[in-house]
């Protein structure tokens, strides 16, 4: 991977590990972090050989949301414009922090979130985007945005019901109250929790590794017809996965799938 200032990036066996690396600020999201987390993803997309990804935070936190300096700066930046491109520019800067979140939802490999200590506001919305989501009791997630005044925008509005159903995410929206671990898995947002945070370090990178061994073109199919389905009537996400899997089923790792399970062995797909 290529050397990133604000991440940090390793591939091994098949699995990559992305860690949100501002430790000392909490992980907070600054300009160069929302950048980075977009190319890292995209990148992640285009290697063959990584076949799931597991986000996380350096340090004792996963993320304390974006950086309030560069709300400060860009703020500042808005004063110096006219109307019409002030407005222009803002709109602009909401996009590209949205595209950023929208990375890891788009990247096609399964995106598991290791989410330990503090997770607020743009934490959220990250997490959000993950495929699955694992913490310990001690993790604390709030979407935060209603205390600064603001109006989430970067995904949570938009995931958040279709995970916790809509009663909840509202009321975790307009309320911006912390919610631990244990709440976390009692509607849904957290798939399972680990007791402690190394253990959860661990246990996480097992689960990836598991899922890096199956075959590559069905996870990637499952992650675009689950993203499909979600967006769309059950109808047309049951044409989605017909026209797919007609294209797409009679493939060298069904061949592989089949003959490892008749022959009692671990099947070995290609990248």
């Amino acid at each position: 991977m290529d050397t990133y200032q604000n991440l940090h990036v390793v591939v091994d066996e098949a699995v990559a590990r992305v860690e949100l690396n501002r430790p000392e600020k909490g992980n907070c999201l600054d300009a160069g972090m929302w950048r980075e987390l977009k190319d890292a993803f995209e990148a992640l997309d285009g290697r063959a050989e990584v076949r799931a990804v597991v986000l996380a935070g350096r340090g004792r936190h996963f993320s304390t949301g974006i950086d309030l300096d560069l709300l400060v700066s860009m703020r500042q930046d808005l004063q110096k414009l006219a109307a019409g491109r002030k407005e222009e520019r803002l709109g602009r800067f909401i996009a590209d922090l949205q595209d950023s979140v929208n990375a890891i939802e788009r990247c096609r490999k399964p995106v598991l979130a290791a989410i330990q200590g503090f997770c607020l506001g743009a934490g959220v919305d990250i997490a959000a985007a993950c495929d699955m989501r694992y913490a310990t009791p001690a993790t604390r997630f709030s979407v935060k945005e209603v205390d600064l005044a603001i109006v989430a925008d970067l995904g949570s509005l938009q995931r958040l019901p279709g995970i916790v159903g809509q009663g909840v995410a509202r009321e975790l929206a307009f309320s911006g109250r912390i919610f631990k671990g244990e709440e976390a898995l009692t509607m849904g947002f957290v798939n399972r929790l680990f007791p402690k945070a190394d253990e959860l370090s661990d246990g996480v990178m097992i689960l990836a590794t598991e899922l890096a061994a199956k075959s590559p073109l069905t996870l990637r199919g499952i992650k675009e017809t689950l993203n499909f389905s979600r967006d769309h009537t059950v109808s047309d996400g049951l044409a989605y996965v017909a026209k797919r899997n007609a294209a797409m089923l009679l493939s060298e790792d069904l061949d592989e799938a089949l003959s490892a399970h008749l022959e009692k062995r671990a099947a070995r797909f290609k990248d």
